[in-house]
């Protein structure tokens, strides 16, 4: 607002009205203004044709005729100044016909007061002085990078710049006089409601928008509403900026998604560790007792018993696979061995009225991964796919190399620039819904029947992915099918021939120290150890440790010992017990064997590293592994 005298002209009926408004400008200097008065509806129509206001008060009620019909006449004769109704009642049919017609305000006779009055002069102002401004710069606005357009209360567009055209597709002959509605489809008509009642209450409105483009891709708007007049010839329009904030939206969700998966992550890994630490001792006592009780009965049940346990620590597995990965063993090889044996297996166990179709190219790239990890994954998503398909389809498996570059990566929170192996794994099936789309890597998820899903296929898929340095994507809708990508690091390496196991011999005598908190581990351990020709002594704690090792040091042959413990944990203890003896001997043990684990153990000189539960098996091939190695 500048500092020159605003001219008001006040149009009603009511001399008692006039009179109080007068007092209200003299006693409180309403924004700076000078205001006149008219009595009737002719007398109102004539001082307003003669453009010698600023502002112009219209009362709503004017004898045999009212402030409405002298407002839309009013702007047919070209009146550009800002008109303000004002309203006996809180009429809401009148006052949005009043904005309609190109009223710049309303105000409630019975809730007026000299600051409000204030207001809403000072807002017509400024709101007719930014229109001005529009208008003198509306060339500008075809180089805008924001998609600008103008329509009016009835949503016909009147102005549409490059932007707009660029952003939905639809050019600016395509777009004018046309409902906005027609150009696009809002995900929810129901906010379109809220924010023109927000708009003509307030003159102006912001918020996020879901709308469609002309080829039918989704999008997500940061929209700006501001009422403005005379654009175009039009009493009121709405000017709208449109900022697309697609990509930042996909971004700040795969974030957020991340950050709820690691959430649920670390929460997985506590109770793993301590499911391990449960099943750990089961597992160990059952094969020792299946290895002294020979009657019918005990042959019978026991192997349930070490089976059940497997199974259990199996889980296990697959909810620490989720948490980034367990660590497995990597090799160089081609992934189109896999695709071949999960081709087969499909060939083999799925319906006959599932199509297989299956795409390999000739110079597909080498990946360093844990195949079995792998061969997992695929055929997991194999397995969806086919569930998918209750009545039968089409399951593609398709190979590619790709190259991605800096551009793509920014857009996926978990992409890195390089070259990739592409697994594509489409169906034809049900789809999946937007709101469950969300959820499908959390654990224990599942839309399955109860007994037919543990939740853990997707969680472990995106685990063993991740800990291979990759990415999926996943693009689905209902009854549209739904398409896996896997993303995996590719190398130049050449692919390797495998060796085979050797099986190792049992003990000659050696003693052992087994560290750990759990006494059903540290017994178990021990006896397993002694059954197997070895000695062994036990400790609760690090602190235990280090004194039966500094009193046993020339005896001890290697040290077996858990990562987590109170009082003294895995690495201060190893840490420790290498200043006794830096040629100290030891297995570290624990029951997160995810890579972070491994590589920090790794860094303090082990000899290897042992995950919960171990079977005997496990436990004498490790021991006898590093009983080998040169001090």
């Amino acid at each position: 607002m500048n500092s020159r005298t605003i001219r008001v002209l006040l149009v009603d009926d009511d001399e008692d009205d006039y009179i109080l408004t007068r007092d209200w400008f003299h006693e409180f200097q309403v924004a700076n203004c000078e205001l006149e008065w008219v009595y009737n509806y002719r007398l109102g129509r004539d001082t307003i044709a003669a453009h010698r206001h600023d502002v112009y008060l219209l009362d709503f009620r004017l004898g045999e005729r009212n402030g409405l019909e002298l407002l839309k006449e009013a702007i047919d004769n070209g009146c550009s100044a800002p008109i303000i109704l004002l309203t006996g009642k809180g009429d809401k049919e009148i006052d949005i016909e009043a904005m309609k017609a190109g009223a710049a305000d309303y105000l409630e006779k019975s809730q007026l007061t000299a600051p409000l009055l204030e207001r809403s002069i000072r807002y017509a102002i400024e709101r007719k002085q930014t229109q001005q401004k529009i208008s003198e710069q509306a060339a500008l606005l075809d180089v805008a990078t924001d998609a600008i357009f103008v329509q009016d209360l009835n949503s016909q567009i009147l102005f549409w710049n490059k932007s707009a055209e660029r952003l939905y597709g639809f050019t600016s002959e395509e777009a004018l006089n046309r409902q906005a509605q027609e150009l696009w489809q809002e995900k929810s008509p129901s906010s379109l409601q809220q924010a023109l009642k927000s708009l003509v209450r307030n003159g102006a409105w912001e918020g996020e928008l879901q709308q469609k483009t002309k080829l039918g891709k989704d999008i997500t708007v940061e929209s700006r509403w501001t009422l403005v007049h005379q654009f175009d010839k039009k009493a009121q329009t709405i000017l709208v900026v449109n900022t697309d904030i697609t990509e930042r939206k996909q971004l700040e969700s795969q974030f957020l998604r991340a950050q709820r998966l690691e959430s649920i992550g670390t929460l997985a890994s506590g109770i793993a560790h301590d499911l391990n630490n449960v099943l750990a001792p089961i597992l160990m006592t059952a094969q020792l007792l299946e290895s002294q009780l020979k009657d019918e009965r005990s042959q019978r049940l026991l192997p349930i018993l070490i089976s059940n346990a497997k199974r259990g620590a199996n889980l296990v597995k697959q909810v620490l696979s989720f948490t980034r990965g367990v660590e497995g063993n990597r090799t160089l090889f081609q992934v189109k061995h896999l695709v071949l044996e999960i081709k087969q297996i499909i060939k083999e166990t799925f319906p006959k009225n599932i199509e297989l179709n299956v795409k390999i190219p000739q110079n597909l790239w080498t990946i360093s991964g844990d195949a079995t990890q792998l061969h997992q994954v695929l055929m997991n998503l194999c397995v969806n796919a086919r569930d998918a398909m209750p009545n039968g389809g089409t399951l593609s498996i398709f190979t590619e190399n790709m190259m991605i570059d800096e551009s793509y990566a920014k857009m996926h929170i978990d992409a890195k620039a390089g070259t990739y192996i592409v697994v594509t794994v489409s169906d034809t099936g049900v789809g999946i819904s937007e709101e469950i789309l969300d959820r499908i890597y959390e654990p224990f998820f599942t839309t399955k029947e109860i007994g037919k899903g543990t939740g853990l296929g997707l969680s472990t898929v995106l685990g063993i992915i991740k800990s291979h340095g990759g990415f999926i994507n996943v693009y689905s809708g209902p009854g549209k099918g739904s398409k896996f990508q896997v993303y995996l690091p590719a190398t130049d390496a050449i692919e390797p021939v495998e060796n085979l196991e050797e099986n190792l011999p049992q003990g000659n005598g050696e003693l052992i120290l087994v560290v750990d908190d759990e006494a059903g581990i540290r017994d178990i351990t021990k006896t397993s150890l002694e059954n197997h020709n070895y000695q062994a002594i036990t400790a609760s704690d690090g602190i235990e440790a280090v004194a039966l090792y500094a009193e046993y040091r020339d005896k001890i042959s290697v040290v077996l010992t858990d990562m987590i413990m109170p009082s003294m944990d895995g690495i201060t203890t190893i840490r420790t017990l290498q200043k006794i003896n830096p040629q100290v001997k030891i297995i570290a043990v624990s029951g997160l064997a995810i890579s972070e684990k491994i590589n920090t153990a790794i860094d303090t000189g082990i000899k290897a590293f042992l995950a919960k539960p171990y079977t005997a098996k496990q436990l004498l091939e490790t021991i006898s592994n590093v009983k080998s190695t040169i001090p």
